[in-house]
Order: C-alpha cells, then structure tokens, then sequence
C-alpha cells in the first residue's frame, strides 16, 4: 500500500519523528511511506503552485495518510497549522474526504492530547476515516516494548485500511454562526491607572468583531494600551526546532528579524491581552508562529505575576480544546488567567458588560497582585519539565537547568526529609497489627484535619485572614 506521512517537523528528515517514521519504513519494506516535509517546506508548497497541486495529487493517490510531528507549544508547528489553512482556503476538502488516516507524534508528553484532540477535529472537518493515534515518548524507539507498541499501532492501521473498517466521527462540525458585534453607545474612559497594558493581535481589516472588542477594551481606560498587530511586526519565519536557544535563549533570529525585541517588550507589561480570531479550530497560524518563537525562553516562564487575558472571535465555546490550551498556557506562563471573552454573546449589551468587566478585573488584580493557583495544568505540567531538564534534557538545555535551580524548581519529594522520616516511621508501627488498627481507625480522619484546626484556632493574624492584603 501506499502510505503518505505528512511530516510536521520543521527539521524535515533530522526530525526525531521522522526516525520512528524510518523505523517502520524498514519493518514494513513491502509497503511504500511517502514522506513529504510539509512544515520544512511551507514556503514552496504555499508559494508554488505546482508544488501544492503535487502534494494534493500524492494525497489523492494514497491508500492512507498518516499526520505525524513534534509537539510545540499545545499544538502542532505553526508551519504545519498553515499547511491545514492552506487545505480549506484552496477548498482541497475534498483530495482528503474518505481517506483512512492516523496520528503520530512525539513529545516529552506535555499537552500532546491537545495537539491530538486538534488533528483529531480536523482530520473529522475534513470527513476522512480516523482510524487511530499514537503518542510516543521521544526516546521510546529505543525501548523494545515501545517499539512493538508501535509496529502494532502501524499495522492495526494497515488492517483497517484492508478490511475497510467503518470509522464514526468524533467531533461535530463547527457552526461558524457568530452574531456581528455591534458596541452600543460610546463610553467615557473612567478607568485611570498606572499600569502597563498591552493588546497583541492578528487582526486584520475584514475580521470587524475582532477589532471592535479590541477597540472597545482599550476604550474602558483613561490612558488607552498600546496595541501590538503582529502583522506589522518582522517575523522572517517560524521556529526552525534547531535548539540554539537551549544554552543561553541566543535565538538563530537574533537580528534578522524585529520578533525577539517586540517579546521582550512585552515582558515588561503588567497586563497582557491576546486578541485572534478562530481559524479552524485554533488561532491563526500567526499566532501560532507567536507561541513556537517565544521558545526563545525554551522551557521558562516568560510572563511570571502577569494579568494574561484573551479576546477571542469565533466559536470557542464549540472548542474546549482550545480553551483548554489558552488555560493551560497561562498556567504554564505562571501569570494569571484575568478572563476570556468572546463575541459569541446574542445580546450586545452582553458583550458590552463582558469587555468592561475584563477591563476592571484586569486592574483590580494587578493591583492586588493576585495570582490564583495552579491547576493540573500548572503543577502537572511543571512537574514533566522538572524532570526531564534534570535528567535527559539538561543539555542541551543548559538555560532552563540553571533558571530551574534558582527558582526552586527541583522540588523532589526525594529532598524532603521530614515526610520521608515521618513516613518510615509510622510505616513500621503499621506493621503491628494493633497500632494499625488504631491508626487506621476512626482517629485517622481526625490525624488529617489536626494541624489545620490548630492553626485555625490560635486565631492569629495570619496573612489574607484578617481581611487585610
């Protein structure tokens, strides 16, 4: 059969991914996997005609395609993402209706199902047969069980495509149905502040929603923000996944383009608001290309104790994937989620409300200084780069190693020698069957709330408990 692979590493065949993809080529000799650098080569394949009619007639002829890439940043490379664009603005649907399909990445596994819940409500927009998806770690080609994992994965996909396997979509299509938004009446700035605030956008003229929230945020204060269009910023390209940064964040841009001044100008907001509109079912891949190139700061948080906010057009309550990332992002950038707002709202006035609510809960956070906790997606996803800079990744990622040990980043329960203590202590009195009788009795739940109740009760003026900041 013939097999397209559809490689999503901008590195082309130096790629990680495109090892494993060897890797089957090899066992599976009698089948042909055309592979085709989609994201290396984005710029043909967009400019070019023919180059594009190529690929589209490669696509055509397959018995199956299989998308495979590296995770960046939630998704796939902004390269790729435009590929997908591409597909939809040259109304190409129909090259991929009822191809049998498959997902393949490889990752240190940090937010891969949101780049997998992507490709899967893609691969459904373009009504082709998903028949599986495989994430595999980026050293497991060389764990033999990891390695039969995947030969099962790629022939369970053959046989699928041989037997005609009947395959049901997963997601819905998007009802892209959004009301024109229409600001009511002028409103006067009442909000002065002394706060930096800065809106970063891709708007362009035709997206009118877009630029009216943006316009009637920034009009709820006394001194308007400055607003960044990435559009009217150099950016010579997307991340080339080359890693230079990893030793001291020196990025291959560095001066052959204006990106890396306007990121660091951004840092030194205290409020930061993101405005795009859905473009399948993500952001643009302008956007897209702004996440992948802020990995300048390779696994660093860039935006620590900022108020981070988003001003979406489009659908987004048809995507939790999406919110999910935005979520995900902001905890990962240990900022604070001030709020989203969308322009999904029946009722102008709604929207109207919603825009002047994000504006003062914005102010009002930054000038408490508040940051609420992280979710899983903070701690969780903090704790997978913990360990990976510590053990196989400290280089060539010597940056993140150094910023990890000065932030106390390497909390290992291992170094916490009081719990280990207390645990190998009561561990052996466990052991006797009346003292475990005892300690796992009735008392037990009054063991666990002990502390808590004594601090409670001394009635201390303990910070945030007397009503103070």
């Amino acid at each position: 059969m013939k097999i397209v692979v559809l490689n999503g590493s901008p590195k082309g065949d130096l790629s990680v991914t495109m090892q494993f993809v060897a890797f089957l080529a090899k066992m599976n000799p009698q089948h042909n996997l055309k592979i085709i650098n989609i994201a290396q080569q984005i710029r043909h394949i967009e400019n070019d005609g023919r180059k594009f009619d190529e690929v589209m007639a490669d696509i055509e002829t397959a018995d199956g395609v299989i998308w495979a890439f590296p995770l960046y940043v939630f998704l796939v490379h902004s390269h790729y993402k435009r590929f997908i664009e591409l597909i939809f603005a040259r109304n190409k649907t129909e090259v991929f209706r009822d191809k049998y399909t498959a997902v393949f990445s490889t990752s240190i596994h940090f937010f891969d199902h949101t780049a997998h819940q992507y490709m899967r409500g893609i691969c459904d927009d373009l009504n082709m047969r998903f028949c599986d998806a495989f994430s595999a770690g980026m050293r497991d080609l060389f764990k033999s069980v990891e390695r039969e994992n995947l030969l099962k994965f790629f022939r369970g996909f053959l046989a699928a495509i041989q037997r005609k396997a009947p395959c049901a979509r997963q997601v819905k299509p998007l009802e892209l149905n959004n009301p024109e938004y229409v600001p009511g009446e002028a409103v006067a700035p009442t909000f002065v502040h002394s706060r930096s605030i800065i809106i970063v956008t891709d708007a362009e003229e035709t997206q009118v929603n877009l630029l009216r929230m943006i316009d009637r945020f920034a009009a709820q204060f006394a001194e308007r923000p400055q607003v960044v269009n990435l559009r009217q910023v150099e950016i010579n390209g997307g991340c080339l996944g080359c890693i230079r940064c990893g030793y001291d964040n020196h990025c291959a841009y560095t001066g052959r383009d204006e990106f890396i001044d306007m990121f660091n100008r951004l840092k030194t907001a205290d409020i930061l608001v993101f405005a795009g509109a859905i473009q399948d079912r993500y952001l643009s891949s302008l956007w897209k290309t702004f996440f992948d190139r802020a990995f300048f700061n390779t696994h660093m948080p860039n935006f620590v104790g900022k108020q981070l906010a988003f001003l979406v057009s489009g659908p987004l309550q048809q995507l939790p994937n999406l919110r999910q990332i935005l979520e995900a992002y902001t905890e990962h950038q240990q900022a604070n989620l001030a709020g989203i707002v969308t322009d999904e709202q029946s009722h102008v006035g709604e929207t109207d409300s919603a825009l002047r609510e994000l504006a003062l809960r914005s102010l009002d956070y930054a000038d408490r200084g508040y940051k609420r906790p992280n979710s899983f997606f903070g701690v969780g996803g903090l704790k997978i780069f913990r360990d990976e800079i510590w053990g196989p990744l400290r280089f060539p990622f010597v940056a993140d190693h150094q910023y990890y040990k000065q932030h106390g980043v390497y909390d290992f329960p291992q170094y916490d020698y009081a719990s280990r203590i207390r645990n190998a202590f009561l561990g052996l009195l466990a052991k006797i069957p009346a003292v475990r009788k005892e300690l796992y009795g009735p008392k037990m739940t009054e063991y666990m709330v002990r502390d808590y109740k004594r601090f409670v009760e001394k009635g201390e003026h303990h910070a945030g408990l007397d009503g103070s900041d």
